[in-house]
């Protein structure tokens, strides 16, 4: 299995095999959240208006939607987990958009197969891929709004590229140094209350999860995910 780190849109573009495109703080950490709140289903869009466009098309949606943090104006909730951890989506579509996370999606169009990377659902994941026997997996580093390296995207990256080659991980060591990280100062920092400390938590609950996220293309700038089972 060759692996290949690549980084922002451009590294999306030019992503092959299975591309693992993550998005830790906050993006696909939120997508697993709506999961576990029983979303009907979660479309990734990348452009914010035709995210909104959504409203007019499909019954029961939820509109998930931040830049730079943010929520955008008309969207029902920003992008953040511990708000959705707390919600009751069952059968609601979520729209969700997001300055990173959701591009690198759209933008993956020469991957043989997509998947959305957080540590919520690292292990399975990783155990997935292994399963599938892959000639190549090339990890898509978003960082912060797609354009700029974060350590825990990059982080990220390396947990991920350990599972596959079936070394040791530790889950203390990354929650510790990601503490300490100027990316994570923002949930620590009371005048950014649209990132809230519990985000911080919620983004470091290693392996809370055991499904995949998997982004199957609608058209040329959304996807479908669906939640694949882990693989004992």
């Amino acid at each position: 299995m060759e692996l290949k780190f690549v980084d922002f849109v451009e590294g999306a573009q030019s992503a092959r095999g299975v591309a693992v495109v993550i998005d830790v703080f906050r993006a696909f950490t939120t997508a697993c959240y709506c999961v576990q709140a029983g979303a009907k289903e979660i479309i990734a869009v990348g452009d914010s208006e035709r995210a909104l466009d959504y409203r007019h098309q499909l019954p029961n949606i939820v509109l998930l939607g931040e830049r730079f943090g943010k929520c955008l104006p008309g969207f029902d909730f920003g992008n953040s987990p511990s708000v959705i951890e707390k919600e009751n989506l069952e059968g609601k579509t979520i729209i969700h958009t997001t300055h990173a996370g959701t591009q690198g999606l759209v933008n993956a169009v020469e991957a043989a197969q997509v998947l959305t990377g957080a540590f919520v659902n690292a292990r399975a994941t990783a155990d997935y891929i292994v399963s599938r026997r892959p000639e190549q997996v090339t990890l898509v580093r978003m960082g912060l709004n797609a354009n700029t390296p974060s350590d825990e995207d990059w982080l990220y990256a390396d947990y991920l590229a350990a599972l596959l080659r079936g070394e040791s991980v530790s889950d203390d060591a990354v929650e510790a140094e990601l503490r300490r990280s100027p990316f994570a100062a923002r949930f620590f920092d009371s005048a950014q209350p649209w990132s809230p400390e519990a985000d911080f938590d919620c983004c470091l609950n290693f392996n809370k999860f055991n499904f995949v996220l998997q982004a199957d293309r609608i058209n040329d700038d959304a996807c479908k995910l669906s939640v694949l089972p882990h693989m004992e």
